[in-house]
């Protein structure tokens, strides 16, 4: 039988594919400020960490000046076919908590997508500040303003504003206030 062509263009693009599932993206949690630390002994023993960082101003002994800081406190993110032996390999990092996960052989996954997405941001040129990860229905409070202090559950969240709703249980009525969630953390 004959053959039409291209069939070996198939084969690479699925041993690429293969490849490419084989080698996922995991989270790395380091302890404080050593993310740079494990990034650098990984690079150093051939693996494929990925640590986002962001400008930021911040003042030591009353001078202001730009420095770049991790954009996920505590973590990076490592790219690497994960068996028993590279993960010891990893583990070995100093300054590192774990790699998140159940188990060696059940380790969390972070989407290529996501990873791409944040690759994209940081290529972009835009500013990028931190943003709270809020979800609707959770309970936070408010972290600066009139309202400091104060809690409720967030009813909706848009780029721009919250909707925030304080309740008082014991006559089952609540109000609600529209804020920037930039405002808010987790209670």
């Amino acid at each position: 039988m004959g053959t039409k062509g291209g069939e070996a263009l198939l084969e690479i693009a699925a041993e690429s594919a293969a490849e490419s599932a084989l080698h996922q993206w995991h989270v790395l949690w380091t302890h404080s400020n050593c993310e740079q630390l494990v990034y650098d002994q990984l690079a150093a023993k051939g693996f494929d960490p990925f640590l986002p960082t962001l400008e930021t101003w911040s003042k030591r002994g009353g001078v202001r000046r730009l420095g770049r800081v991790p954009m996920f406190r505590g973590y990076l993110f490592l790219r690497h076919a994960m068996d028993k032996t590279s993960y010891l390999e990893v583990y070995r990092a100093r300054g590192l908590v774990r790699v998140l996960g159940e188990r060696w052989d059940r380790l969390d996954i972070v989407p290529n997508s996501e990873i791409e997405a944040i690759q994209k941001l940081l290529h972009s040129g835009l500013p990028i500040l931190p943003y709270p990860y809020l979800r609707e229905g959770q309970r936070v409070r408010i972290t600066d303003g009139p309202l400091a202090d104060m809690e409720g559950i967030v009813v909706r969240v848009n780029p721009k504003k919250g909707l925030l709703v304080v309740s008082v249980n014991l006559l089952q009525r609540s109000v609600a206030v529209h804020l920037d969630c930039t405002v808010l953390e987790a209670a």
